[in-house]
């Protein structure tokens, strides 16, 4: 498998997951600017969406968007639990956990990479992001991650999306569980790992 990324993006949450599940993969970066690989191939031959993750298949075929992503790796190895069986309650679950982070943290967070974007505009993501970190941090005073007492695909791409707010001087300490559950998450072999991978290319 090859998986298609660029350094501070969403695409470093099955990065994680790759390595978690000890999975062979190669990693080709991406420049978000030119839309271009590593390798000098045109991006948009490869998912004319034009923007990381994008996993290439053995078969040639290629995935795109991050949950359907996370989902398909965890289903290679169900029994590292990443995930819960497919048709089960607590799929269900995940899928409403990854819904969530998609349309609520991930989008509430990408428009302030926009360095145009008013002030007004900027203090509206903030104060909707916040609410939600509000939400977050309630629900991990009881839990050591999302789904429970186990790490999933959803933490690892709830982890990758707080990353972002080191770049918008959002301080997480205003949410002590929520800044112990990225430490707790950060700690974690796989993401060390990928971390380290991704500064080094």
């Amino acid at each position: 498998m090859k998986l298609y990324y660029a350094p501070d993006t969403c695409s470093l949450s099955p990065h994680i997951v790759l390595r978690e599940l000890a999975l062979p993969f190669t990693l080709v970066r991406v420049d978000n600017q030119t839309k271009t690989t590593e390798d000098g191939r045109d991006f948009l031959t490869i998912n004319p969406k034009g923007y990381v993750a994008a996993l290439e298949l053995k078969d040639g075929q290629i995935l795109t968007e991050g949950p359907a992503i996370l989902q398909y790796l965890a289903d290679l190895s169900p029994e590292a639990n990443l995930a819960p069986p497919l048709g089960s309650w607590g799929r269900v679950r995940l899928q409403e956990w990854l819904a969530f982070i998609n349309s609520e943290i991930h989008a509430g967070l990408a428009p302030l990479f926009n360095t145009s974007l008013a002030e007004e505009a900027k203090r509206v993501f903030h104060d909707k992001s916040f609410k939600r970190f509000d939400y977050l941090d309630s629900v991990l005073e009881y839990n050591a991650y999302l789904m429970g007492k186990n790490f999933s695909v959803a933490d690892a791409y709830l982890f990758t999306v707080l990353g972002w707010c080191r770049f918008f001087d959002i301080d997480l300490g205003h949410w002590p569980t929520l800044t112990n559950y990225v430490s707790r998450v950060g700690e974690r072999p796989s993401v060390q790992a990928a971390q380290k991978a991704e500064r080094q290319r």
